[in-house]
């Protein structure tokens, strides 16, 4: 049982949880995320069985799309709409033009820096972030670069904002941005480009690289799948989960090699160097990810997926 699973994680749980549920579905130990979901969140969490979990290093780092709902009324001392309302003097909110709601959102779009939230997994010091929040502390926190390739307005019945009749405002979004970047933030910072206060009420990833929401099953789905022995019309094979990588077919000789962890000799390419590849047998079956050395026109094995 190796492969990857897109899991539609639901509202309530964690990503560990997710992941505890199904070692227990699939009766599978090595079961692995590639990065985590807020447990509010819902959407695209993507999974990884048996020898795929050797393949995490190299899905870390892939971009992500959200739908987002931002509520404009009050900020939470979380960011999202599991926390307290933070009190203080609140700006009210108004009829925004769709000039305005455009120029905030343009001011994000591009390469940015975010303050990590106090309520956020990261690390300071060898300490999570929420861990002392919980505790009431608040730490100084560096900037952390990220890219927003876009953030723009998504109209549900064609309604820019939303009144709620309650003193707030919903905003819908779509935002596709690099690994590493807090949608928590953004929302709370796009508040403060229209001078109100602002946090996340629902997001949904719908995307992780080139994994989709529409491939995704519930917890639900993936029981009866395992329990009627058609797991496979859902668990995508090795080599789709590195589809974006350059490959190349290795000869017999070469695949003995790389099973062996020993470089292989390949053909001029124009890879840069340092670049990884995947490398495939004949019938298309991921053996490794390689390491290109230009110099030498090598792959060096940096990951063999040899069966145990």
């Amino acid at each position: 049982m190796d492969g990857v699973l897109i899991i539609d994680k639901p509202s309530g749980l964690t990503s560990h949880d997710v992941v505890a549920r199904a070692r227990h579905i699939l009766h599978e130990r090595r079961i692995g995320h590639t990065g985590t979901l807020d447990p509010f969140a819902t959407g695209v969490l993507v999974i990884l069985v048996g020898r795929a979990t050797r393949l995490a290093q190299f899905l870390s780092d892939v971009e992500k799309e959200y739908e987002a709902i931002i509520r404009l009324g009050y900020s939470t001392d979380t960011g999202d709409r599991t926390g307290n309302p933070i009190p203080g003097p609140s700006s009210q909110p108004r009829d925004w033009t769709e000039e305005e709601i455009e120029a905030a959102l343009q001011t994000f779009r591009g390469e940015i820096d975010q303050v990590p939230p106090m309520y956020s997994a990261k690390k300071v010091q060898g300490k999570k972030l929420y861990e002392l929040a919980r505790r009431g502390e608040s730490v100084e926190r560096k900037p952390v670069h990220v890219c927003i390739y876009d953030f723009a307005a998504i109209k549900p019945s064609g309604q820019l904002i939303k009144d709620n009749l309650d003193g707030t405002f919903d905003f819908h979004a779509r935002v596709s941005c690099s690994s590493g970047t807090y949608v928590r933030t953004l929302a709370e910072d796009f508040g403060k480009r229209l001078y109100v206060g602002a946090h996340l009420a629902e997001l949904r990833r719908t995307r992780v690289g080139d994994f989709l929401v529409t491939q995704a099953v519930t917890l639900e789905q993936l029981k009866v799948h395992f329990g009627e022995e058609s797991l496979g019309s859902v668990l995508l094979p090795l080599n789709a989960a590195l589809s974006r990588l350059p490959f190349v077919h290795l000869s017999d000789e070469d695949v003995r090699r790389t099973n062996h962890g020993r470089e292989v000799i390949v053909a001029e390419y124009g890879w840069p160097d340092g670049e990884n590849v995947r490398m495939c047998d004949a019938q298309e079956q991921l053996i490794a990810v390689g390491q290109y050395d230009a110099g030498a026109k090598t792959l060096h094995p940096r990951v063999v997926l040899a069966r145990d």
